[in-house]
């Protein structure tokens, strides 16, 4: 039986209280199920946020997509989860990630561990979490196979990047969903599969605003990011119908757009409920 649909979205621009608090409501009443705030320097910092939508907001859960694993001592963060965890009431959502921006990590001066340090250490919180806050639901995001196999064995929600464009050589979504079921064959049933939307129509034109896309995969050119699961084109009716499609081809049910699209999906939400 497929799992029922579940929407998030991503805050990326709320630095007051009033705004926070208010973008939670409002989320909230156009029937998104989940809260999630990124973890980038210069972007809103994610406890203190989640925490103000938490103290305005009765249902909508709470999430971290993704916090960089890399910036955080496993017993420090799971100290900050445990408390969140307590003052929503149980609606934390904790998703993880490995960290990606070197930038960011010579800001914040960390010294820029190689890639596999980098999945090591998410490994050593994903499991410290998983023994000292098994009743978190975990959400790994990611696309390398070593990523995905810790993803596949310990998280609850997949968090697939959809950031290779299907064509005549495949479909790269499907390939990476059936890595993650050859890792761990006992318990896909049980996983939930996550994309991230970066790009979809705000206006009636029915053309997505790449831009957000574009700064992700910058060595794609306009066709072929059209043609990543990650981005959304046509009527309200087509993007429900493409998001109909991921889950009875893929089995993709949980999908996150970003707050610039949060109005215009949430029509979407309606042809879909």
């Amino acid at each position: 039986m497929a799992r029922d649909f579940r929407f998030g979205f991503g805050l990326h621009a709320a630095r007051r209280l009033s705004a926070v608090q208010d973008w939670a409501t409002r989320a909230e009443g156009m029937g998104y199920d989940v809260l999630h705030v990124p973890d980038h320097l210069g972007a809103p910092a994610p406890f203190p946020t989640l925490t103000a939508a938490a103290a305005a907001t009765e249902t909508l859960h709470l999430g971290t997509f993704v916090l960089n694993a890399g910036f955080y001592k496993a017993a420090l963060l799971g100290r900050d989860v445990a408390e969140l965890r307590d003052l929503s009431a149980g609606r934390l959502e904790l998703g993880l990630g490995a960290g990606y921006v070197r930038r960011e990590f010579e800001l914040a001066e960390i010294p820029y561990p190689t890639a596999g340090q980098r999945v090591d250490h998410l490994r050593h919180v994903v499991e410290y979490m998983g023994e000292h806050l098994p009743d978190v639901p975990l959400l790994i995001a990611g696309n390398g196979d070593r990523l995905l196999t810790i993803a596949a064995k310990h998280a609850q929600i997949i968090g697939l990047t959809g950031g290779d464009p299907a064509g005549a050589d495949g479909d790269p979504l499907a390939e990476r969903i059936a890595f993650v079921r050859n890792a761990a064959p006992e318990r896909f049933d049980e996983l939930e599969l996550n994309i991230s939307v970066t790009a979809m129509p705000i206006d009636d034109s029915g053309m997505p605003d790449l831009s957000i896309t574009r700064r992700f995969l910058p060595e794609l050119t306009d066709e072929q990011l059209l043609r990543t699961p990650g981005v959304l084109s046509g009527s309200t009716k087509d993007i429900a119908d493409t998001i109909r499609g991921y889950r009875d081809t893929y089995g993709v049910t949980y999908v996150i757009v970003q707050q610039p699209h949060a109005e215009a999906f949430a029509k979407v939400i309606e042809e879909l409920r």
